[in-house]
């Protein structure tokens, strides 16, 4: 990482594919080069469905939604395609938490409808014991309130993602 090829001047990957190499801090947000940041996630990495609901939950546990977010993307883009849109759903609900807490009322109140939505159909399952239902309610009512102008704290407001949708 941080290896600038010149093209646009931006930074780039070992393959090539542009890559920021500023660190970040626990929501995400780039700091300024050489800033202490938090430590990336691995892309690409496979887990057992069981493993990526536990990795997810000790960084929404840890106030790192951001985090959770890209270990919820590996297992959309490494799983079974069936599979997909319940990862991807995950992962849209982390970024909506993300947003959330760095401010961004708008964007954080849409992404959490979106993946809700996209759990919605599946509310009275619970694949590797995830509580769907419990899901849909916690972010419905976390949009809410972020639409309402009430402030987020990531690790306050991280969702249980097994056996009840809140902490």
């Amino acid at each position: 990482m941080g290896d600038s090829t010149g093209r646009g001047g931006r930074d780039r990957d070992a393959g090539g594919r542009a890559r920021s190499a500023r660190p970040r801090d626990g929501l995400g947000r780039p700091l300024a080069y050489g800033a202490p940041g938090v430590a990336r996630q691995p892309e690409g990495v496979a887990r057992t469905p069981e493993g990526t609901v536990r990795e997810a939950q000790r960084l929404l546990d840890a106030g790192m939604p951001f985090h959770a977010h890209e270990v919820f993307e590996d297992a959309w883009k490494s799983g079974p395609p069936a599979e997909a849109p319940l990862w991807k759903s995950l992962a849209q609900l982390a970024v909506g938490l993300t947003h959330a807490a760095r401010g961004n009322a708008v964007g954080g109140a849409r992404l959490l409808r979106r993946g809700a939505a996209g759990l919605g159909g599946r509310a009275g399952e619970s694949p590797y014991g995830l509580d769907l239902a419990g899901l849909v309610r916690w972010a419905g009512e976390l949009a809410g309130r972020v639409e309402g102008g009430e402030p987020v704290d990531a690790a306050r407001e991280a969702p249980r993602l097994l056996g009840g949708g809140l902490e």
